[in-house]
């Protein structure tokens, strides 16, 4: 398989490329992202490269951030015009639960949907676990409090009836920890909600032999008929070492939001710095091959649909509602 894509690598080419004489301009947008290994931080980059080498008039940066959480509130308190988000967390955030519970984000917008982020269970090949229900009495990595992985394993425990003392350890690694941890036997097995192919995975896959386990059990189906935000995917066979087989997980999407507070101009000015450059858009990271423009405008927003990206939508002839 092709080495997977660096973010790091590509955040210095995309300086690269944007480092040519610039065109004057004095309108700004900031779009927030992730960590720098992430698939976050190219979603950024790939944008604001667009964005800078367009003539809108727009200088763009995407600086490095905590993720979903975190780009919600820098949206809400005026520090980011934009920014990437779990579907999840842009539903909970719109609608004041979970995370963000008696403080409903209502001025939450919805831009477009990303890249798929299925929840993926890699587990070790001599851990005896074959299933969700192989989890109870070994060792898990639930995820570091407040991020994406720990919302998500929150979900599965609560769905399966599973309390923490189920599990012979229940360890709170964040994502750039567990393959290591994995591999050095510390632990059985980890969660990782991620685009694939995904850097972290490929890496446990490489240094010890592991197995991805199905999650579409009875009550994951459950879950995912109850929470519109969630859908299943399909983790492709081969895509990891010692992985032949398809495998059917289920999670959220990325997706882009602001707020109905950012100038109007300023969204339309990112929405169609993407669009008008998809097809390289698409060739910037492995895990946007498949992004289709019917589906980036209508599965997985919970928020409503921003100004500026409606407009850009209606130019275009593509349905959207007034």
């Amino acid at each position: 398989m092709k080495a997977l894509f660096s973010a790091a690598t590509f955040a210095l080419g995309t300086l690269a490329l944007t480092s040519a004489p610039a065109q004057a301009a004095d309108k700004f947008m900031t779009i927030g992202t992730g960590g720098q290994t992430g698939v976050y931080y190219v979603v950024g980059q790939s944008i604001c490269r667009f964005v800078n080498q367009g003539d809108s008039g727009y200088k763009c940066n995407a600086p490095s951030t905590g993720a979903s959480v975190a780009n919600v509130n820098g949206i809400e308190n005026g520090d980011l015009d934009m920014g990437v988000a779990q579907s999840d967390v842009q539903y909970n955030a719109y609608n004041g639960e979970a995370q963000f519970k008696g403080e409903a984000h209502q001025d939450l917008r919805s831009v477009f949907a990303l890249h798929g982020e299925p929840a993926t269970l890699v587990a070790r090949a001599d851990s005896g676990i074959d299933s969700l229900d192989d989890l109870k009495g070994k060792r898990v990595n639930i995820g570091n409090p407040g991020s994406g992985n720990r919302a998500t394993m929150d979900m599965i425990m609560e769905a399966k009836g599973w309390k923490r003392s189920d599990f012979a350890l229940a360890s709170e690694l964040d994502s750039a920890e567990q393959a290591s941890a994995l591999a050095d036997n510390n632990i059985d097995a980890f969660l990782f909600v991620a685009g694939h192919p995904n850097g972290s995975i490929q890496e446990a896959a490489t240094t010890t032999d592991v197995k991805l386990v199905p999650m579409d059990d009875s009550a994951i189906k459950k879950l995912v008929e109850e929470h519109p935000y969630y859908s299943f995917y399909t983790v492709p066979g081969g895509m990891y070492k010692g992985n032949p087989e398809d495998v059917t997980v289920f999670g959220v999407g990325a997706t882009l939001v602001s707020s109905s507070k950012v100038d109007a101009d300023t969204v339309y000015a990112a929405t169609k710095a993407v669009f008008e450059n998809f097809d390289r858009f698409k060739k910037l990271h492995p895990a946007f091959a498949n992004l289709d423009e019917k589906t980036m405008i209508s599965e997985g927003l919970s928020a409503p649909l921003h100004e500026g990206a409606k407009r850009y939508y209606q130019e275009k002839g593509w349905s959207t509602e007034d």
